[in-house]
């Protein structure tokens, strides 16, 4: 690892004011992506920002059936909230099988959405939900700020403060998990809202990253049973193919995972 220096930022005003003063400074939250890649040397920041401690971003709120979840909430503070539990299972759900205790304990909800790996649970999530990601500077819809692997729409310096969402009426999340990181090889969001629309977000599989299926939207929004995927046809010419599966595994797992999702919702 190079050399690097810490700060500990106490509010998002502070924080602001040492990345402006850093030479090529970067924000740090639970770590799980940066700080393996500085070990490895694949990354080199003058300054690292710990937002882990401000106030600001932490807590979940849930108001009737609108949530607000601050960014610098791990992976287990949302597993476990009984309030999110309460209306939307399908996020905690998600949450409870990221990665291992460790990385749920230290990981959070804004890096893993700042970060976008294209086989993280979180986007998918945001996506389907329709979600709101709030920064310090504005409100970015999630299917505006999610915009390639490793991309999305945050400026630089910009951070991220919390995500918001109407928790849909039925919702789940389906992953085949890679047996040893646990990230998706592939796995699906569906949710359901009161009026019948039904939105699709698929993760692990896209050659850009999470999407969106219309043709099982369309399927499940006319008929919301697991019997309606059988029909729909998912394309493997958009779908990663790597040395743990091939796009038209992919493809196949999309249905399969879509299936499961909406037997579980």
């Amino acid at each position: 690892m190079y050399e690097t220096n810490y700060h500990r930022a106490s509010s998002i005003q502070e924080a602001v004011q040492m990345m402006g003063a850093a030479a090529e400074g970067k924000y740090v939250s639970g770590g799980m992506t940066l700080i393996p890649t500085m070990r490895l040397r694949l990354a080199a920041p003058s300054d690292l920002v710990d937002l882990r401690h401000i106030t600001e971003l932490k807590g979940i709120a849930v108001d009737g059936r609108s949530v607000r979840i601050g960014a610098a909430a791990t992976h287990e503070e949302v597993a476990t909230s009984a309030e999110l539990g309460a209306v939307c299972p399908a996020v905690c759900d998600l949450a409870g099988h990221i990665g291992d205790p460790a990385v749920r304990h230290m990981g959070t909800i804004g890096g893993s959405i700042a970060n976008n790996d294209p086989a993280a649970d979180y986007p998918a999530a945001m996506l389907a939900v329709d979600a709101v990601i709030v920064t310090d500077r504005r409100e970015i819809k999630a299917g505006d700020f999610f915009t390639d692997l490793f991309e999305t729409a945050l400026e630089e310096g910009e951070i991220i403060t919390a995500v918001r969402f109407d928790a849909p009426a039925k919702a789940a999340y389906q992953k085949f998990a890679n047996p040893a990181s646990r990230y998706a090889m592939t796995g699906v969001f569906v949710a359901r809202r009161n009026d019948g629309e039904v939105r699709v977000a698929v993760t692990g599989a896209g050659s850009n990253g999470v999407f969106r299926h219309q043709g099982l939207e369309a399927a499940l929004s006319a008929n919301w049973s697991p019997d309606a995927v059988a029909n729909v046809a998912v394309d493997a010419s958009d779908l990663l193919t790597d040395l743990h599966a091939s796009a038209a595994y992919r493809a196949n797992l999309v249905k399969v995972m879509t299936k499961r999702a909406v037997a579980a919702a």
